[in-house]
């Protein structure tokens, strides 16, 4: 399928996700500060649907922004046996982007430190993550671009939590642990579903993954399909759920690390108004849901002959 052969429809489609797409990433890039003037974003592709989608958007942005970047399309072949090494040249060539095919043999490596039949994913994007990193000092990128979408944030989360015990995913901007390179996911809140059929409408090239896109077995591969069944099941949970990692509340957790839960004491001087769980509502009036029936929030109407309790029993050892 091309461009030129699509129908009315498709290219409405097409039309419609082009421009949910570029306002999501408009967004993410506004929200996260994810590029500024000047920048240098090294964009990496693998040849899968996700990182052609996201240097597709970036393009064309790139020449609506409001700021001046500069973008660098960077691919690493990892040797894999029977990688097309022609084909991310010639699509790249097509759209006149500057870009670097780069080549280490981490396949190799891979095979040989993994037992068959368990994942690889792990070790491999290790080692090409260390390969990225010291390529954008080399040629001075600002920015390294991932194509990483909302589903991988959110299924990362269910990852880290279900397997790590560890209430965490990717954030959509990271500054990297030795504090040389920025990350940045552009696509951090766009749908997995719409990029797919994003890429089947324009096109694209895919090159898949036979490393580890085969696995059966993988953990994110379960999470991933646990997530579809509640979609389907639940239309809007997904959203929910991002929406909620959005709106994080240290306080109303279990982490000591995020909130100091040991010196929490009880303030003398405060005003009885309970225990409210928004701190820009008031406490409910718990004395006219029982006269009415319902709940008044004007915490302002109460008095203190509502507060007023009656001790109907008391021990004393």
């Amino acid at each position: 399928m091309s461009e030129e052969t699509l129908s009315k429809k498709q290219i409405t489609r097409l039309n419609k996700l082009q421009k949910r797409l570029r306002r999501e990433v408009g967004s993410a890039i506004a929200d996260y500060n994810m590029i500024e003037e000047g920048d240098t974003v090294m964009c990496c592709l693998s040849g899968g649907k996700d990182s052609y989608a996201m240097l597709d958007i970036l393009v064309n942005l790139q020449q609506r922004a409001p700021v001046n970047f500069n973008l660098v399309a960077v691919n690493l072949d990892q040797k894999q046996p029977g990688f097309p090494e022609d084909i991310l040249p010639a699509y790249l060539d097509s759209l006149k982007v500057p870009y670097h095919i780069l080549e280490k043999d981490t396949y190799s490596i891979v095979k040989d430190k993994i037992p068959e039949g368990k994942t690889t994913c792990s070790l491999c994007s290790r080692l090409r993550r260390g390969t990225l990193y010291g390529f954008a000092q080399k040629i001075g990128a600002t920015k390294i671009a991932l194509g990483h979408h909302r589903d991988d944030i959110i299924e990362t989360m269910f990852l880290n939590m279900f397997y790590a015990g560890k209430l965490k995913a990717m954030p959509p901007k990271l500054l990297s642990d030795d504090g040389a390179n920025v990350v940045i996911r552009p696509l951090a809140y766009s749908r997995e579903k719409d990029i797919a059929e994003y890429a089947e409408l324009k096109a694209f090239p895919i090159i898949p993954c036979n490393l580890c896109g085969s696995q059966e077995n993988l953990k994110r591969a379960a999470v991933k399909e646990m997530l579809k069944s509640w979609d389907k099941q639940f239309p809007g949970r997904i959203e929910t759920i991002f929406t909620a990692m959005q709106n994080t509340s240290p306080s109303q957790g279990v982490d000591r690390d995020q909130f100091d839960f040991v010196s929490l004491k009880q303030d003398p001087d405060a005003p009885m108004k309970g225990d409210v769980a928004e701190s820009d509502l008031p406490a409910f009036d718990f004395l006219d849901l029982a006269n009415s029936g319902h709940i008044d929030l004007d915490a302002a109407k109460r008095s203190s002959d509502q507060l007023k309790i009656d001790v109907v029993s008391t021990y004393t050892p």
